[in-house]
C-alpha cells in the first residue's frame, strides 16, 4: 500500500469520526432542548408559594393559638400520624357563614355592661380581624325562650294590624321585665334588640346575615294554648293574617336599616305540647299550605321574595327543627311544586344532643336530605347546652349531663359542625350569642351557656371554648367559600374538613379529641404542611399566599 492510499483511509476514518461526533453533538442539543421544552411545559403549582398559618384551641388551655414553628414540629416516631390530600379544584357546597344569635336577653347583658366593654365584646364577635368575624346569625320575631317576657307586635285582636310596631325591640329595658333583672344595674337603659344589632353592623370590616324566627303568634291567633304564648297552634283561619303580620316584620326591620336574609316559617313546629316557653305547633302538611298558599304569595306581593331567583331576595328556611326527623318533614313542601317554589332551603337544629353521637351526628339523615333535595339550601340554625354556672368553662371539655342526657360539650360541637359541613351543610349558627354568668335571663329557667357570658353585677366578660370553637370556622372560612375535596385514611377520633375561600386561600380543620397527640401532614399538590395537633384539640390550618 502507497503513502497516498494510507493517508486517504485514514482521512476517510477521521471523516467518519467527525460526522459520528458531530451526530452526538446535534443529538446532545437535542436532548437538551427536548428536556427544556418538558421543563417549561411543565405546569407550576399554583400554591408554590403557599404558607402555613396554624392555629389551635385545646383542653390544656390553648384558645385560637398561634403556634410557632417549634411548636408545629413532630417528633417522628412519638405520634400517630395522619396524612391528608387536599383537592381544591374538587368543589363543593358554598358557604354562606357561621356564627350566633342576637336575642333580647344577649342585648340585655350588654346594656349592663360599660359602653367600651360592650364595643368590645361586639368586635370579638363579628370583626373578621380583631375577632372571631361572625357571619351568619339569627333572630327572633316577637318574644322567645330568650326575651324577659312574652311579646309580641300588635294589640289583642288587632285584625287589620292597624297597630303593629317593632318597638318592642328598640325601646329599651326598665330593669322590672322580671325577677332575674331586677335590681341589676342598666348603664345603657336605652339599648336593646334592634341598637344591637345596628352597633355589631357598625364593627369595622362587620359583614353578617341574619336568618329571623317565629317562636309564637300572638295567643288571641291560636288555640290549645297551655299557657300564654306556649304550646298549641295557630289558627287557619289566621294563617293569611299572620304571614301579612311577618311579611310586616321584614318591612319595618327594613326601614330601621336592617336587611334579613332569612326567614323560617316557624322555630321547632313539632313542639306544639311540650314546650315550656312561647311554641306553636305546624305539621308537615300544615307547614306547607301555610308557606304555600300565604306567606310564600304575601312575601312575593311585598317584594321581599323573587320567585325568579330565590338567591336574590329573602330566603324562606323551612323546618327550622330537629335534625334526626327533618326527612320526612321537608318531604310534604318539597314535593309539592306550588309550595316549594318558595322554599331556598332547610334550617335544623341539633337537638337532642346525647343523641347524637351514638348516631353517627346524623350524617345520614343529612346525606339522605342532600341526596333527595339537592337543589335546596342546608343551613343549621340552632344548637345549645345547659350552662353549669360554677364551671362555664371546664363542663365543655367534660361529661355534662343535661335535658338531652349525658355528653362532652366541646367534642359534641365539634364533630356536629364538622359532619353537618361534610354532609353539604351551608352555614351553622349557635343560639344565643351572649348571656349571663348564670345562663340569664330567661323567665322559664331554661339556662343555657353561650360563646360569651357576662356577669352583670361585676362586668366581667367571659369567652367559652364555644367562642373559640365556632371561631376556628367563622374567622377562616368566609362567606362564598367552598368545601373541597380532602382525603385521607381513617383514624379513629380525628376529623376534619377543608374549605377553598374566594381570596385563594385554604382552611383545614381538624379535631382531634383523643388523648394522644397526633402529627398532621396536609398535602397540597406539590406541597406538603405538616404540624402536630395536641390531645383533645381543634386546628385550624390556614394556608395562604405568602
Amino acid at each position: 500500500m502507497n503513502i497516498f492510499n494510507i493517508k486517504r483511509k485514514m482521512k476517510n476514518y477521521t471523516g467518519k469520526m467527525n460526522m459520528q461526533s458531530d451526530i452526538l453533538n446535534i443529538g446532545g442539543l437535542w436532548f437538551l432542548f427536548i428536556s427544556i421544552i418538558f421543563v417549561s411545559c411543565s405546569p407550576k403549582s399554583a400554591y408554590e408559594n403557599y404558607v402555613s398559618d396554624v392555629y389551635q384551641t385545646s383542653q390544656a388551655g390553648d384558645n385560637l393559638k398561634l403556634l410557632s414553628s417549634d411548636e408545629v414540629k413532630t417528633p417522628a416516631t412519638e405520634v400517630k400520624k395522619v396524612t391528608l390530600q387536599l383537592f381544591p379544584n374538587e368543589e363543593y357546597q358554598k358557604y354562606y357563614g357561621f356564627g350566633a344569635s342576637f336575642t333580647e336577653s344577649s342585648a340585655w347583658n350588654l346594656a349592663t355592661i360599660p359602653v367600651d366593654a360592650r364595643k368590645k365584646v361586639l368586635a370579638k364577635l363579628f370583626s373578621p380581624t380583631e375577632g372571631a368575624g361572625f357571619t351568619l346569625t339569627r333572630t327572633h320575631i316577637n318574644s322567645s325562650d330568650y326575651s324577659n317576657n312574652h311579646y309580641t307586635y300588635v294589640e289583642e285582636g288587632d285584625e287589620d294590624l292597624s297597630t303593629f310596631s317593632i318597638h318592642e325591640d328598640m325601646k329599651g329595658f326598665s330593669g322590672e321585665e322580671n325577677d332575674q333583672v331586677r335590681g341589676i344595674e342598666l348603664i345603657d337603659p336605652n339599648y336593646d334588640l334592634i341598637p344591637m344589632i345596628l352597633e355589631a353592623a357598625s364593627i369595622p370590616g362587620a359583614d353578617f346575615k341574619i336568618i329571623a324566627s317565629p317562636w309564637s303568634p300572638p295567643s288571641w291567633m291560636k288555640s290549645g294554648e297551655t299557657s300564654k304564648m306556649t304550646n298549641g297552634s295557630l289558627l287557619p283561619e289566621y294563617y293569611g293574617l299572620w304571614a301579612e303580620y311577618m311579611s310586616k316584620y321584614v318591612t319595618a326591620y327594613k326601614e330601621q336599616g336592617i336587611t334579613l336574609w332569612g326567614l323560617t316559617p316557624q322555630n321547632e313546629p313539632l313542639h306544639a305540647h311540650d314546650a315550656q316557653w312561647d311554641s306553636n305547633g305546624f305539621t308537615p302538611e300544615q307547614g306547607r299550605d301555610f308557606l304555600r298558599d300565604h306567606l310564600g304569595p304575601q312575601l312575593v306581593k311585598d317584594g321581599h321574595l323573587n320567585l325568579d331567583d330565590l338567591d336574590a331576595g329573602l330566603h324562606v328556611l323551612i323546618y327550622d327543627h330537629n335534625k334526626s326527623t327533618m326527612n320526612d318533614y321537608v318531604a310534604k313542601t318539597y314535593e309539592d311544586p306550588e309550595a316549594s317554589k318558595y322554599a331556598w332551603g332547610t334550617a335544623f337544629h341539633w337537638y337532642t344532643n346525647s343523641e347524637l353521637k351514638e348516631n353517627n351526628w346524623y350524617a345520614k339523615e343529612l346525606a339522605e336530605l342532600q341526596k333527595n333535595w339537592p337543589n335546596k339550601g342546608m343551613i343549621h340554625t340552632e344548637s345549645s347546652i345547659d350552662i353549669d354556672a360554677n364551671d362555664p368553662i371546664g363542663q365543655y371539655w367534660r361529661s355534662s349531663t343535661d335535658y338531652a342526657g349525658t355528653f362532652v360539650p366541646f367534642e359534641t360541637y365539634a364533630n356536629d359542625i364538622i359532619t353537618d359541613l361534610n354532609h353539604g351543610t351551608q352555614g351553622y349558627i349557635e343560639w344565643c350569642s351572649i348571656l349571663s354568668n348564670k345562663g340569664q335571663p330567661n323567665p322559664y329557667d331554661n339556662f343555657n351557656s353561650a360563646p360569651v357570658l357576662i356577669n352583670p353585677v361585676t362586668d366581667e366578660v367571659i369567652y367559652t371554648p364555644l367562642y373559640y370553637l365556632l371561631s376556628h370556622f367563622s374567622k377562616f372560612i368566609r362567606p362564598d367559600a367552598h368545601r373541597i375535596g380532602v382525603k385521607g385514611e381513617a383514624v379513629d377520633g380525628v376529623i376534619y374538613t377543608a374549605a377553598k375561600n374566594t381570596d385563594g386561600s385554604i382552611a383545614v380543620v381538624v379535631f382531634n379529641q383523643n388523648e394522644k397527640a397526633h402529627e398532621v401532614s396536609i398535602v397540597l399538590e406539590t406541597k406538603t404542611f405538616t404540624t402536630k395537633i395536641a390531645p383533645r384539640a381543634v386546628q385550624t390550618i390556614h394556608l395562604r399566599n405568602k
